[in-house]
């Protein structure tokens, strides 16, 4: 009686795994632009992370209202690195969509850049140049400062509503962009020091939290293809 016999087919050597569709470490997608873009979203949350941090670590020691010209300069120089990643985190938001494609939300964006950007004008200006904090046209300009976190406050709501951004990306937002109306009502009743741990954690929770997932979980930001 004749036996047949098989036996599997040995494996090929000349042919290479297809290459991933999407980068393993973000989950973006590996064409160049959707990869350039995965990266400067990287960057924007790791510089608001860091941010958020250095604003934090001055509220909780050297308060939020200072008295001492040394301490207000301390308080001033530690929130524009703040401020410069509300920045960055605003442009993040432009450059993925998240608040929307419409001609409504590309003004909501320019009008909080005005905003912020007058609040940081105030920032240096104040941090320094002691010679100039009395100055009456310098305290009009520091009106834009709650300004402008109220205008953050109103895009974080506009981010969850759009939906643009998923999963804990569409939440976090509007947990770090109520800073403004958290904060400001517990300075003005319980004021310091209680008032400088609430803003100093909330900082940590809220805007350091959201740019570690920028940075960490940045396909939860990106566009859809």
């Amino acid at each position: 009686m004749n036996r047949t016999t098989f036996s599997p087919a040995p494996a090929r050597t000349d042919v290479t795994a297809p290459a991933p569709s999407t980068a393993p470490s973000t989950g973006a997608p590996a064409s160049p632009a959707d990869a350039a873009l995965a990266r400067t979203v990287q960057r924007r949350g790791y510089a608001m992370a860091a941010g958020a941090a250095i604003w934090s670590a001055s509220v909780l020691t050297v308060g939020s209202n200072p008295t001492s010209s040394v301490g207000i300069t301390i308080s001033d120089l530690a929130a524009l690195p703040f401020q410069l990643g509300v920045m960055g985190l605003l442009g993040a938001m432009s450059l993925t969509g998240a608040i929307g494609t419409t001609r409504t939300a590309r003004v909501m964006v320019r009008v909080e850049r005005v905003l912020l950007g007058l609040a940081t004008l105030w920032t240096v200006i104040h941090g320094c140049f002691p010679a100039l904090r009395d100055a009456g046209w310098l305290a009009v300009l520091d009106v834009f400062w709650p300004l402008s976190m109220l205008g953050m406050f109103v895009i974080g709501i506009k981010v969850a509503v759009a939906g643009r951004w998923r999963g804990v990306a569409r939440i976090w937002p509007l947990v770090a962009e109520s800073w403004a109306v958290v904060t400001v009502p517990t300075f003005v009743i319980l004021g310091e020091p209680f008032s400088n741990w609430v803003g100093g954690g909330h900082l940590l929770v809220g805007y350091t939290v959201l740019g570690l997932i920028l940075a960490r979980r940045t396909a939860l930001v990106l566009p859809r293809r």
